[in-house]
């Protein structure tokens, strides 16, 4: 597909043939920093997902027949190209979801990484010898792919998230039905033809554009035996809680987080404003993992919060293909209000306003990009209360607290885990035992120490706890969700012995 904004209106992948689908109804992609359209898509129905999941269906058995080796194969076509073509489809992923340039490349980048990972691992081991207390006995634990895999992937990370689920899922044995977010499905149509120019056998990975009626439709289906989804906790909640009550059915869910920044008194304080700046706006704090508290000890807070607010006043906004831009536009005028609504909610509760620029000014906004759906940085210092909604609600943007803590670390880790999320935190301390107690105590699935609290390199688990995840979809866990264990004992002997002392004898009326 050209970079160029297409003529045509583009349609679904299916059991290895490209379709318009059931549907009449279309849909756009648009460039969030100039409101322009990219391109067109046919709007995916239940018809459509039916027609995927039973593609899926039909290409399971001979796709699991495959080894590990011969289904890895297919991936490292995908490898190749993605490398091959690092900068055109970095660029891509900045003009539709955003992203400055540098971030749009490393989830291109992000994206090699977990194929090679997924790929890689193929030739490594897949089970265990497990010792029996028969010595005439072995014992073994295999793995088997669980069937169809349902993927649901999220905007702001448009390429890694996607490969992060399926190139797992297809390496196992799996196949794949795959739900792009309907902001970014000109990078969903990209991955669908690299599936298609790698030889991916036809109906082994499917692809469905579309909205919310047809992710619904794919993690509802009884055809998925599981699902994998990256994306808001309140679709995540509700995808885990249709899948729990389904018998033999599993759901991996990675969600939101309200996730705070720990700076202790022992705090090097270049650490601490460099890594609360790239936790809070990059990308626009439109990450799971951006930082939306800052719990600072008393003292420290003056000295760190002028310097940080000095960066927050100035940090480069702007067109997101600019090398010179820190921070980009938000994703849609909707989440722009969105935004808005978090603001005014935390002025509303008793903020003191440090840094406004939601509203930029005419000249900050890059000349033909007035249609962009523009925000600035918004920093208030208030005083923690465990009622404020403000510290315990997910704003998803560049939307910043600073919250002043004295006595130990102990306190700030209480403050920290006043949330019910629970994905990503950082601790800022030159004293290892504060961020021992940090890594210890503070109730999230990623923890970072003396950086931002983002950042992902794929051979580690990411989730969360809490209201922020119920799984791992990604790296090594993610095997736990798209694979069944089967314990495996053979006999070796032609006598039958059990174990615990179990007796093998048969016994008649006639003994």
């Amino acid at each position: 597909m050209s970079q160029q904004a297409a003529s045509e209106t583009y349609g679904h992948y299916i059991g290895g043939e490209w379709t318009e689908g059931d549907g009449s109804e279309t849909f756009a992609s648009v460039n969030p920093a100039t409101g322009e359209e990219i391109a067109s898509f046919h709007r995916g129905t239940e018809a459509d997902v039916d027609a995927a999941l039973a593609a899926a269906e039909d290409a399971f058995e001979e796709w699991r027949t495959l080894s590990y080796i011969d289904r890895a194969e297919y991936l490292w076509d995908i490898y190749h190209e993605l490398r091959e073509r690092h900068e055109e489809l970095g660029e891509i992923v900045t003009k539709e979801c955003g992203k400055e340039i540098s971030e749009g490349k490393a989830d291109v980048t992000e994206a090699w990484h977990m194929v090679e990972w997924a790929a890689g691992n193929a030739r490594h081991p897949h089970g265990d010898v497990v010792p029996s207390e028969i010595g005439s006995k072995d014992a073994y634990m295999r793995r088997k792919p669980r069937g169809v895999i349902g993927c649901i992937t999220p905007w702001n990370f448009p390429v890694a998230i996607p490969f992060w689920h399926m190139a797992i899922a297809l390496v196992e044995g799996n196949v794949v039905v795959w739900k792009p977010a309907e902001q970014t499905p000109w990078c969903g149509q990209i991955i669908a033809e690299m599936m298609e120019d790698a030889g991916i056998p036809e109906g082994v990975f499917n692809m469905v554009q579309g909205f919310g009626d047809a992710g619904a439709a794919i993690t509802d289906d009884e055809r998925v035996d599981t699902v994998l989804f990256t994306g808001s906790a309140e679709v995540g909640h509700e995808i885990a809680g249709k899948v729990g009550g389904e018998p033999g059915k599993l759901a991996a869910c990675e969600m939101g987080g309200k996730n705070g920044i720990v700076i202790t008194e022992n705090a090097d304080l270049d650490v601490a404003v460099h890594s609360a700046v790239m936790s809070s706006f990059k990308t626009t704090g439109q990450r799971c993992v951006s930082s939306e508290r800052l719990i600072v000890h008393e003292d420290v807070y003056d000295e760190f919060t002028e310097r940080y607010v000095e960066i927050a006043e100035n940090i480069a906004v702007g067109d997101p293909l600019d090398a010179d831009t820190f921070m980009g536009p938000a994703i849609e005028e909707s989440h722009v209000e969105k935004i808005r609504r978090h603001n005014e909610l935390a002025e509303k509760e008793g903020a003191t306003v440090l840094v406004d620029r939601f509203e930029l000014d005419d000249d900050e906004i890059p000349d033909g990009h007035e249609d962009g759906y523009w925000v600035g940085p918004f920093v208030y210092e208030i005083d923690y209360d465990p009622e404020l909604r403000c510290l315990k609600e997910e704003c998803f943007g560049p939307h910043v607290a600073l919250i002043e803590y004295s006595d130990d670390v102990e306190r700030a880790v209480e403050i920290h885990n006043d949330t019910p999320y629970g994905l990503a935190g950082a601790v800022i301390s030159e004293d290892y035992r504060q961020i021992h107690h940090f890594r210890d105590r503070a109730d999230i699935g990623l923890a970072y120490a003396n950086l931002p609290c983002i950042g992902a390199e794929v051979q580690l688990p990411f989730g969360g706890v809490k209201k922020s995840g119920n799984g791992y979809p990604s790296a090594r866990e993610a095997i736990e969700a798209v694979t069944e264990r089967t314990a495996f004992t053979l006999n070796n002997s032609t006598d039958i012995e059990m174990a615990q002392g179990l007796s093998a004898d048969i016994k008649t009326q006639d003994d």
